[in-house]
């Protein structure tokens, strides 16, 4: 049976509707001359308002500078638009396609990457404790104890299954950002804060008591954290990757941990990034 006309009009509108509206990013970009850059003002070092509520940040530094590799590709002059997320809204924001790069602390992940895509890895980062100095340091030491935890993040559902495949029973608190984990700790209304370690020693250098605390030298995971953008979007993936690619090469990711980390130095996972993290050209 040959096609009609109305059967050809019908595949055409699903084929079209197969294709991803992300796919046209570049697209937007080079219409807009902008760069949507999601960050949040929580998640210090790595994003963060810093002075005047300026956005402020490792990652923040990096989404900066791929707008300006974008310009190059491009030809055009393309400005870095800095909006606002939440930890609860951020993978929305990229999704509904009010951003084009989420630049704060995700770690990537399988479950994540089910509605978000993700560029080359550009930190690595894992789950640490911050906790009175004077306190047992082993994990097995917080069990029947109050751990505060960061809600809806990837800490807090690695210190869930931690406590369960170790059967250990712990109240843990959620607690909507760093800042009142940070408070809660110094007021005694929980016994440890969990947190991203980076995050953690920018809340220890932040803290008025920081002698009062340490935060373990120890991760309980390894998380490798990318910048996410939409799904289905090769063209605008590969561009951001060439770019964070050439920050590695350039030596340019380096001055930006030093920037962002001063007076630390990079652990062996992050050493081991900024030597791999370069594709070939």
């Amino acid at each position: 049976m040959r096609p009609t006309a109305r059967h050809l009009l019908a595949a055409a509108f699903a084929c079209l509707a197969a294709l991803p509206a992300a796919a046209q990013t570049l697209d937007r970009i080079r219409d807009a001359g902008e760069l949507r850059i999601g960050y949040r003002e929580d998640a210090a070092p790595l994003s963060y308002a810093g002075e005047a509520g300026l956005p402020s940040g490792y990652s923040v530094l990096i989404c900066d500078a791929i707008a300006e590799h974008l310009a190059g590709q491009l030809g055009i002059d393309v400005k870095p638009t800095h909006v606002l997320v939440g930890a609860e809204d951020r993978f929305d924001a990229v999704v509904e396609g009010r951003i084009d790069l989420l630049c704060g602390a995700a770690s990537i992940t399988l479950d994540r990457r089910e509605i978000v895509d993700f560029s080359l890895p550009v930190f690595v980062d894992g789950a640490a404790v911050m906790l009175p100095a004077d306190a047992p340091h082993e994990f097995e030491a917080l069990a029947g104890k109050k751990i505060g935890v960061r809600a809806g993040t990837t800490t807090e559902i690695i210190l869930r299954n931690s406590l369960a495949a170790k059967a250990m029973e712990a109240e843990v608190v959620p607690l909507d950002n760093h800042i009142e984990g940070l408070a809660a700790l110094e007021e005694g209304r929980i016994d440890a804060y969990f947190g991203d370690q980076s995050i953690l020693f920018a809340l220890y250098f932040a803290s008025d008591m920081a002698e009062n605390f340490v935060v373990s030298d120890n991760t309980l995971t390894i998380e490798k954290q990318g910048l996410a953008l939409a799904r289905g979007d090769s063209d605008f993936r590969l561009a951001v990757d060439r770019a964070i690619s050439d920050l590695f090469l350039s030596g340019r990711m380096a001055d930006f941990f030093r920037e962002s980390f001063p007076g630390a130095q990079p652990g062996l996972a992050l050493e081991a990034l900024i030597l791999l993290g370069p594709d070939l050209p």
